[in-house]
C-alpha cells in the first residue's frame, strides 16, 4: 500500500510536467501544421515575466499590491498574458509574414514573404532560429538567472515521505487546463471554426471561416499557454536562459505520441508516459526513467504512428458499427 501511495504521489508531477508542456505545442502543430522548436523558449518568457512581476520588476504592475498568494497567481496570469501576446507578434512577423507582407505590399508592390502553415521543415528552421536568438537575447539582457518565486502551500508528508503539496496540485492544474481546452473547441464559435479548418481549410474558408484569423488566435492560444506552464514552473525552477530546453522533450514526445486530438491525445500520452517515467524512476533511478519513457514513445510511434487518438477513434467507430 505504502509503495502503491509513493508511486501515486510521484506520478502526479509527472503527469502534470508532460501534459502542461504539450498543450500548447499540440495546438499549434495540430491546427496549423507547425512545429516549433522555439516553444521551450515560450516557456521561459513565461517563467522570467513570473519572476520579474512578482519580484517587482515591472514598475507600475497592479500586482504589487497583492497579498502572497494572489500576488504570485497575478504574476502567473500576467505571464500567460505576456506570452500569448509574444505569441502573437511571433505569428504576425515569422509564421504567417503579416506585417512585412503588408509594409511589402506598400513599398515593393507584392507580398515577400510566404506562410509557414503546414511547411513542417520550413517552421522547424524558423522558430529554431528564434530559439538561439531568444536564448542569447535574454541572456545578455537579464544575465544567467533571475531571482527565484516561492513555492507556495508547503508540503505533503505521506508514510515516511514527504513531497511538495504545490507539485501535486499541478495535476489539478494540468486536468483543468484540458477540461477548459474541450470546452474552448466543443462550445466556442473559436472552436468550431478551428475544428473546420482542421479538417479541410478550403472548405472552410468557402464557408466563410478567416482561417488567417484563425490561425493567428491558435499561436497566440498555445503561446499563452506555453508562457502558463513556464509560470507555474517558475517556482520549482531556476530561472535561467535555458530552462525552456527541459520541457521541449517530453512536449514533442507527448504530441507525437499523443495524435491529433490535443485533449484525448495529450491526456492520454500524459498518463501513459507519466507511469512509465514514475514506474522505471522509482526502481532505477531518473535517468533510466527518460531512457524507458522514450523507448515506450518509440515503440508506439511503431504500431500506432497516428497516435494514441486515433486508437480510440478506431475502437469508437467499432463500438459504433457493432450496435
Amino acid at each position: 500500500m505504502a509503495v502503491g501511495l509513493d508511486l501515486l504521489v510521484q506520478f502526479f508531477p509527472n503527469f502534470a510536467s508532460i501534459v502542461l508542456a504539450a498543450t500548447g505545442l499540440a495546438i499549434i502543430f495540430g491546427i496549423m501544421g507547425v512545429i516549433n522548436l522555439a516553444h521551450g523558449e515560450f516557456i521561459m518568457v513565461g517563467a522570467f515575466a513570473t519572476s520579474l512581476a512578482y519580484n517587482g520588476g515591472i514598475p507600475l504592475l497592479p500586482i504589487d499590491a497583492l497579498p502572497g498568494l494572489g500576488r504570485l497567481i497575478g504574476a502567473m496570469l500576467f505571464a500567460a498574458l505576456v506570452t500569448a501576446l509574444f505569441g502573437l507578434l511571433v505569428e504576425r512577423t515569422i509564421i504567417s509574414g503579416a506585417i512585412p507582407n503588408w509594409i511589402a505590399e506598400r513599398t515593393v508592390g507584392h507580398p515577400v514573404i510566404t506562410p509557414l502553415y503546414d511547411r513542417l521543415l520550413d517552421s522547424m528552421v524558423a522558430t529554431w532560429g528564434l530559439s538561439l536568438i531568444m536564448v542569447q537575447t535574454f541572456r545578455n539582457y537579464f544575465g544567467n538567472s533571475l531571482s527565484g518565486v516561492p513555492i507556495p502551500f508547503g508540503e505533503l508528508s505521506y508514510g515516511n515521505s514527504s513531497i511538495g503539496l504545490y507539485q501535486v496540485l499541478l495535476a489539478g492544474v494540468a486536468a483543468l487546463v484540458l477540461v477548459a481546452l474541450y470546452l474552448v473547441f466543443v462550445r466556442t464559435d473559436y472552436g468550431m471554426r478551428a475544428r473546420a479548418t482542421i479538417q479541410n481549410e478550403s472548405m472552410a474558408q468557402s464557408l466563410g471561416v478567416n482561417t488567417e484569423r484563425t490561425y493567428m488566435t491558435t499561436f497566440a492560444l498555445g503561446s499563452g499557454l506555453a508562457g502558463l506552464t513556464g509560470a507555474l514552473y517558475a517556482p520549482l525552477l531556476s530561472i535561467e536562459p535555458g530552462l525552456g530546453a527541459a520541457f521541449l522533450v517530453d512536449a514533442f514526445v507527448a504530441v507525437v505520441v499523443g495524435g491529433s486530438s490535443v485533449v484525448v491525445g495529450t491526456l492520454l500520452s500524459g498518463g501513459l508516459l507519466g507511469i512509465v517515467d514514475t514506474l522505471f524512476s522509482n526502481v532505477y533511478g531518473t535517468f533510466a526513467g527518460r531512457i524507458a519513457l522514450l523507448i515506450v514513445a518509440i515503440v508506439l510511434i511503431r504500431f500506432i504512428p497516428e497516435g494514441l487518438s486515433s486508437l480510440v477513434e478506431r475502437l469508437r467507430e467499432r463500438r459504433l458499427e457493432v450496435e
